[in-house]
């Protein structure tokens, strides 16, 4: 599985709805299950971002397509990162000459 950082911020929409956030993450959290992926962890923060997650996903394409559902409710807007563990950048030092 791939690993993603998610970092949110609200969109108008989603500050004017705020006290359902909670109730719209645990939704989006099932909802993960039918692109293939696991929102592992979510947190709210202060700061640039309102929102941070980790989602597991099986590759980029699924990370996306569920990256456009979440974003196309309206209430956030979603920068998705791919991370890599201490094994996968070991292979990735591997390649290089």
């Amino acid at each position: 599985m791939a690993t993603y950082i998610a970092l949110m911020k609200f969109t108008d929409q989603g500050i004017r709805n705020v006290k359902d956030t909670t109730k719209r993450a645990a939704a989006v959290k099932k909802a993960a299950k039918k692109f293939g992926a696991s929102m592992t962890q979510l947190y709210w923060t202060l700061g640039q971002y309102d929102l941070v997650s980790i989602i597991e996903t099986k590759n980029d394409e699924s990370a996306t397509a569920f990256a456009l559902f979440i974003g196309s409710a309206g209430n956030i807007r979603t920068q998705i990162l791919r991370a890599f563990s201490t094994d996968e950048m070991d292979g990735i030092l591997g390649k290089l000459p």
